[in-house]
């Protein structure tokens, strides 16, 4: 056995002492928090971008029927939906480039 630290190791030693100073309350980490998007900013994107529902499930690889019954306020997206459908709203072109790799 070596006692010889490596930079992994002592990545490992500060993210620990992070999560440390959090549990202790010193430190809070930081979060992200994405919202519920109203039926209506769902639609309202959709259409902004001019696409018909199938075309856009299609360009960001959604399932139709979900955008629709987000869209008639029948289901609410879940959490990585959310920031899917924040990333399209921000960043459109950036999510069809990831797609299309």
């Amino acid at each position: 056995m070596t006692s010889r630290r490596t930079n992994r190791g002592l990545e490992l030693e500060r993210a620990l002492g992070e999560v440390l100073a959090h549990v202790r309350g010193t430190t809070p980490l930081p979060c992200r928090i994405v919202d519920d998007p109203a039926p209506e900013h769902i639609l309202a994107l959709r259409k902004r971008m001019k696409l018909s529902r199938q075309k856009f499930a299609d360009s960001f690889g959604l399932d139709v029927r979900a955008v629709q019954e987000w869209e008639q306020g029948r289901r609410v997206p879940d959490r990585a939906a959310r920031v899917l459908l924040t990333v399209i709203d921000r960043e459109p072109e950036a999510v069809v480039r990831a797609l299309s790799g």
